[in-house]
């Protein structure tokens, strides 16, 4: 979609990794998020994990936890057949990844200078 953020994939970032614990065994993160990003660019569950490097079986299991974790399903999904199958971020979905990428835009910007520094006192490996 236009305007949206695209953010560098986990494995790419360097710097705040945002995790957030919702509740007893319920956290969203970057790759919770990441997925959720395929699924709504892709239009498939199947699609957004191979683009992670991740099985059918591990995004299905990762996409049921989250229809589980919320109140309402963030992902709505279509059976195959003549006219295909797929999936799809509700409403719900679109705005918890959205609350999401938000909250870890705060956070990043609220230890940038942190970073910096450590960075800067860091002996360089790159």
């Amino acid at each position: 979609m236009a305007g949206r953020r695209r953010s560098a994939p986990a494995k790419e970032r360097r710097g705040l990794t945002l995790r957030l614990t919702l509740g007893k065994d319920v956290a969203l993160g970057p790759g919770k998020a990441e997925l959720m990003e395929g699924i709504r660019d892709a239009g498939s569950i199947a699609a957004a994990g191979r683009r992670m490097g991740m099985s059918y079986q591990r995004a299905h299991d990762l996409v049921a936890a989250l229809n589980a974790d919320f109140r309402e399903p963030l992902v709505a999904t279509a059976m195959g057949g003549p006219g295909g199958g797929g999936a799809r971020l509700t409403p719900l979905g679109e705005a918890v990844l959205d609350a999401y990428r938000k909250a870890e835009e705060a956070a990043e910007e609220a230890v940038r200078d942190r970073l910096a520094w450590l960075r800067a006192v860091m002996a360089r490996r790159d």
